[in-house]
């Protein structure tokens, strides 16, 4: 019997129009389609597909069994997490060494902070993965804002909201363009960082990039309100240009 093929598909910033035409090919074609969701939802990757998916195809659901109940610092979470990953790995890889194709969904691109990497690791040794790389929220989120992130020679970081307050001013002292991610409950830390950096005055808050629902507004119009998980800060670059 042959082996199968593990697919990582990026499904883009949410928008179906902004999906490649390999992903749209080979979900509607998917007799098994494997996605990560929070217990009780339907997942954000799902509900970009609705409608996409043939009537037989088989679905898995991968449910995170955290999410911010236990801290990042705390060792129990990188514990349970990789528990649940070989155990997702696992039924993955009993499909594919059965002979079965598997598409598994990823918001964005799947080697840009997503959960599928962490699969990614745990199957290419084993059985044949391969990986659809899409457009990514940034991207989608500077592009909302009608502005170019960079110009010229400008240097772009991408940070992460749940660095310390520390690093977060640091880095964002020394770049010239800037997105930051995973901003949540990070949203007042992030803000402190941009300001004491001299960027909190040029930052933009979208939320929901190209999505339904979707807003565009200066950081500062927002301040003290509470971001949804699908929110991006950037900070364009004005560098050379002719």
């Amino acid at each position: 019997m042959s082996v199968g093929t593990i697919h990582g598909v990026g499904l883009g910033p949410g928008d179906p129009d902004l999906m490649s035409l390999r992903a749209h090919r080979l979900l509607t074609g998917a007799k098994h389609v494997a996605y990560f969701r929070k217990a009780g939802r339907t997942g954000q990757a799902r509900a970009i597909i609705e409608g996409l998916l043939h009537p037989d195809v088989v679905e898995f659901a991968m449910e995170y069994p955290i999410t911010t109940e236990v801290p990042l610092t705390d060792p129990q979470y990188n514990e349970i997490l990789s528990r649940f990953y070989e155990d997702c790995a696992a039924h993955l890889r009993a499909l594919a060494t059965g002979g079965e194709d598997v598409v598994v969904l990823s918001e964005g691109d799947p080697f840009f902070y997503g959960s599928f990497m962490h699969l990614y690791t745990r199957l290419k040794d084993d059985v044949p993965v391969q990986v659809v790389p899409a457009v990514t929220g940034m991207s989608a989120a500077w592009t909302a804002t009608g502005s170019p992130i960079t110009w010229g020679d400008d240097v772009l970081t991408v940070l992460m909201g749940t660095l310390s307050a520390e690093q977060l001013t640091e880095r964002m002292k020394t770049t010239d363009a800037l997105v930051v991610m995973k901003i949540g409950r990070n949203i007042e830390k992030v803000c402190a960082a941009l300001t004491a950096a001299g960027k909190y005055d040029d930052a933009w808050l979208i939320e929901y990039a190209s999505m339904p629902g979707q807003t565009v507004r200066r950081l500062s119009e927002a301040a003290g309100q509470v971001t949804p998980y699908f929110s991006i800060i950037v900070v364009h670059g004005q560098g050379r240009r002719p």
